[in-house]
């Protein structure tokens, strides 16, 4: 089949390569066996909903490994662990820094900035296996936000690097890195997540503030043809400023665990959970610092039917739930997988003993 054929046809579904891949060791398929690992909700999402209510302030995190990982990260924004072996990183790259305007333009504070969204591809010893750019030059919507994955496709938000401006909602193949871009949207949005059971798309915008629906069952018909803008299906406001949620995986729908349903009077109704991690700058007159934490969300409500804070850090000095995160029942108990520094990452791994 002629490459050129194989180009208008990708268009022609709103499909693409990414624009550049670097594969650095051809002999490692990007995912082990070329087969597809399952999510958590059809894996361990029930056991984490369940041991997640044993967690709290007073937890002990025991630091099970740190994994540097090669070569230059960017700066990393969200991680989904893709079976035992591999580590999908988005990451930016940044080559014109966004300026603060003295006050707001066009809905906005600051200047558009330029730079390149990327997939970054890990095994478990760290060593970088392939380097996706997924954004041409000159592109306004270059930073990829926090990823989810749904047992089939990577799902990404590629926004502008500002507050109230635009996204583009992709899905990529993580078997081919093949970006299918799905639909636009007239704010910054990232922390995506795939609710397979009622095939629903959720965003949050910038700083977590609010989460957005699309209902994927309205694909394409429904849809805006790009590059138009298409609306959503509902949106609501996160009710906690506990921290902003940087990076979410859907667990599935599940029925609360006793003591996350005695704090809502003990109703306990199927629930679409998501487990989401993130900071927030708490200032003062004469100082600041980053609170860290980590919580299971109700994915239609936003309410936090679990919230707990952790004070961890790299070794950098970063706090650990900054960007990317992920999490894994593993021999019965709960670890959470964490990439906080920028440029020089080091994946650092914690049980809950």
């Amino acid at each position: 089949m002629k490459a050129s054929y194989i180009v208008a046809v990708a268009a022609a579904l709103n499909l693409s390569l990414a624009t550049n891949v670097t594969i650095i060791r051809p002999n490692d398929p990007f995912l082990p066996d070329n087969k597809l690992p399952p999510s958590h909700a059809t894996s361990d999402g029930a056991s984490i909903v369940q041991l997640f209510p044993n967690l709290g302030r007073s937890t002990t995190w025991k630091l099970i490994s740190k994994t540097h990982f090669e070569g230059d990260t960017g700066e990393p924004e969200g991680m989904v662990r893709v079976g035992d072996d591999r580590f999908f990183v988005s990451a930016g790259q940044y080559t014109v820094a966004t300026q603060k305007y003295t006050h707001p333009i066009n809905g906005t504070d600051r200047s558009p900035g330029a730079g390149f969204a990327h997939m970054l591809i890990y095994d478990g010893q760290g060593r970088l296996i392939a380097n996706a750019t997924l954004t041409p030059p000159g592109d306004i919507e270059y930073h990829s936000g926090g990823i989810d994955y749904d047992g089939r496709y990577i799902w990404d938000a590629i926004a502008q690097y500002r507050p109230n401006t635009t996204a583009t909602i992709v899905r990529i193949d993580p078997l081919t890195l093949q970006k299918e871009a799905l639909f636009r949207t007239h704010d910054h949005n990232g922390g995506i997540v795939h609710d397979t059971i009622t095939d629903d798309i959720v965003t949050l915008n910038w700083g977590g503030r609010n989460a957005t629906t699309w209902s994927m069952k309205d694909y394409p018909q429904g849809f805006a043809p790009l590059p138009a803008f298409t609306e959503a299906k509902s949106s609501v406001p996160d009710p906690t400023f506990f921290v902003d949620y940087q990076d979410c995986k859907f667990l599935g729908h599940h029925a609360l665990p006793s003591a996350m349903s005695a704090r809502f009077g003990g109703l306990n109704p199927t629930r679409a959970i998501m487990f989401c991690g993130g900071v927030a700058t708490i200032e003062s007159s004469s100082s600041s610092f980053n609170l860290g934490g980590i919580a299971l969300i109700d994915l239609q409500t936003m309410l936090p039917l679990w919230e707990v804070p952790i004070s961890l850090t790299s070794d950098l000095g970063t706090s650990m739930t900054q960007n990317p995160i992920d999490i894994a029942v593993v021999d019965g108990k709960l670890r959470i997988y964490c990439l906080p520094d920028q440029h020089n990452s080091t994946l650092y791994v914690y049980e809950a003993a």
